[in-house]
């Protein structure tokens, strides 16, 4: 696996083609017990987020040659102020050993401190840049990657694995080198003082690392398994939410309660899994601590009597054992803290394995600062600018689509043409494909069969900006953020001033309410516009499709759900359109579908009739049974 770039549009990005977080449970317990043993990959991604910030780490890493030192010098003053100045009698210059024992301290909690606010500072500063990379990859994912995952399974990305990463990641590695620098410096230091004492103690060394690596693994897999249950429960929690009006309508909540409780129950068991490894190796270590400290003072006693070596020499030996053990002893914690957070770091190396809506090159993306670049290529580009400066036609010829590869198939051989200033309609039952036209029209979906073109360029080669800027969609449910009418309207596109905002809702009859709210387009539309009626839900989000500019907008059942007040006005600002616009509708009024070009009954993801709408009465077929149906439900 490559290392990945920071840039979220890099080459790297797209080219990865496995992050697929439906995976079977089987493949990911593969997965996982595999990435038990291989870290480095996503030691890798960290490191390049912390690449812009190196001068912290090496400044952090310049540090660590200093902590050795003084690590080291600390036991060696001790031996020498008890050897050659307490066992011998001499105190007058004791007061110089005193002074230098603590500039030793002093100096070496000073390192410290620089070293960890180095690091620290680093490591924050890496996160926020991961925390933005990731949401900027998330905006430029395929709209059917929304289709298949839960909202919060990616809240969970952006959210609480970021958070088990900057808890720990950015230091800790760093950390367990210099520890590890650190007890290799005081097992040199005991072996030149007493070979045999360290030969001792080097005796436990295999036993400490068995446990390590065998509790480390599986502390390992326990994190993994919390973090995947985590991010279940929570897209659990989020769907609840929204639809919590239904489950209490319903009253559905000990049910909902219950499954959540399972959730819970399943992060519970995995974190106390984690924990009880967790205390296991602490506890481990810090036994043979005490085991190792026992035999130190045993066998030393023994060498101190018979004079092999000095008491200085033991005292400095134990003082600097228990020197050894404290890295050790971190190494345990720190162990534990760096799986979680290698457990977040693999789901977050998913959102870098999805792959982003993959885009051809831009129109007005010209090679004029490529000199490579050839003038044919030169001139493919300008051509296509001018092909594409404006909509002229949009053509389906013989469009076959399936969502899914083993699914059904939803649109069977679909061919029209909708020129500019034309209007289509799209009649038919809830399943017909009405609303999948659309959706391959913007570019939600793209593996169709067949030919879509655009002023006769086919729709896979065009980027989605022109597309975006050619078609509008007013669909059934608009979402509005919380924020005011005026942002709700022009999303703050660079290109929407003020007074196009103001246009568009006057085009669409929004004004005739947004004038009367005290606060006015600066109205603030609070938990999805629940302070609005639908109707005017629908206004707002109306004018948004006008606001852009668009040449054709795309009507998608606009009046459902509405008040009759409302529904009268979008049907006025519909007809509106109607006059001005290109425009592809989907089963609206009757008064606004007899006046279009063009309309075509669907069935089955079949066009089984077409023609204009006094035509298709006449042929007694599909539309006529649709609106005899229709008389008789509104009588």
């Amino acid at each position: 696996m490559s290392s990945f770039s920071k840039n979220p549009d890099s080459n790297v990005h797209r080219e990865k083609s496995g992050g697929n977080n439906t995976q079977s449970e089987k493949s990911d317990n593969t997965k996982n017990k595999q990435q038990t043993k291989f870290d480095w990959p996503l030691i890798k991604l960290f490191i390049t987020f912390l690449t812009p910030y190196r001068k912290g780490v090496y400044l952090g890493i310049a540090l660590i040659p200093f902590s050795v030192l003084f690590n080291v010098l600390y036991p060696w003053l001790i031996i020498r102020i008890i050897d050659d100045q307490l066992m011998l009698g001499k105190t007058e210059h004791l007061w110089l050993w005193g002074a230098a024992l603590l500039s030793v301290l002093v100096a070496n909690y000073i390192s410290d401190a620089i070293y960890n606010y180095s690091l620290q500072r680093a490591g924050q500063q890496a996160i926020r840049d991961l925390r933005g990379v990731i949401f900027d990859r998330v905006l430029h994912f395929p709209r059917n990657y929304f289709d298949k995952t839960p909202l919060g399974v990616t809240l969970t990305r952006l959210t609480s694995d970021l958070e088990a990463i900057n808890d720990s990641f950015a230091q800790g590695f760093l950390n367990m080198i210099r520890d590890l620098l650190i007890t290799i410096s005081l097992l040199v230091f005991l072996a030149v003082i007493s070979w045999r004492l360290t030969l001792l103690l080097l005796l436990l060394a295999p036993v400490i690392y068995y446990v390590t690596e065998k509790l480390r693994r599986l502390m390992r897999l326990s994190y993994i398994k919390s973090r995947g249950v985590l991010s279940q429960g929570t897209g659990y929690l989020q769907e609840c939410l929204n639809g919590i009006k239904t489950l209490q309508l319903y009253r559905a909540e000990q049910q909902t309660q219950s499954h959540y409780k399972t959730y819970t129950k399943d992060f519970y068991d995995a974190q106390t899994k984690s924990n009880l490894y967790d205390s296991a190796l602490f506890a481990i270590v810090e036994g043979i601590t005490t085991v190792s400290l026992g035999l130190i003072i045993w066998y030393g006693s023994g060498e101190v009597l018979t004079a092999t070596i000095s008491v200085g020499v033991l005292i400095g030996f134990i003082h600097t054992l228990d020197k050894i053990f404290v890295p050790i002893r971190d190494f345990t914690s720190q162990l534990a803290s760096i799986q979680r957070a290698l457990a977040a770091l693999q789901h977050i190396e998913q959102v870098f394995q999805q792959p982003l809506e993959e885009e051809p090159l831009a129109v007005s993306n010209i090679t004029a600062n490529n000199p490579a670049a050839s003038n044919n290529e030169n001139l493919q580009q300008n051509n296509l600018s001018k092909q594409l400066s404006s909509f002229e036609s949009l053509v389906f010829e013989d469009v076959w689509f399936q969502y899914n590869p083993d699914g059904p198939k939803i649109l069977k051989g679909i061919s029209f043409t909708l020129n500019k200033g034309n209007k289509i309609a799209l009649v038919g039952t809830t399943g017909s494909g009405k609303s999948t036209i659309l959706r391959l029209i913007t570019k939600s979906y793209e593996n169709y069969q067949g030919s879509i073109k655009i002023n006769g360029i086919e729709l896979s080669t065009i980027p989605r900006d022109i597309i975006r800027r050619f078609f509008s969609l007013m669909q059934q449910e608009g979402f509005l953020f919380n924020k005011s009418i005026a942002f709700n309207i022009g999303l703050e596109r660079d290109h929407i001033s003020q007074q196009d905002i103001i246009a568009a809702a006057q085009y669409v009859y929004a004004d005739k309410f947004i004038d009367q709210l005290d606060e006015g387009y600066e109205f603030l539309c609070k938990n999805g516009g629940s302070n609005l009626s639908a109707g005017q839900a629908q206004l707002i989000t109306f004018a948004r499709a006008i606001a852009g500019g668009s040449e054709v907008i795309m009507l998608d059942e606009a009046t459902s759900a509405v008040d009759s007040v409302t529904e009268d006005l979008i049907q006025k600002a519909i007809d509106h359109v109607f006059m001005e616009k290109t425009v592809i509708a989907i089963a609206h009024r009757l008064s606004t579908i007899q006046h279009s070009d063009e309309i075509l009954v669907l069935k089955d993801g079949i066009i089984q009739e077409r023609g204009t709408h006094r035509s298709l009465v006449e042929a007694e077929g599909i539309y006529a049974d649709l609106l005899h149906a229709k008389d008789e439900i509104e009588a």
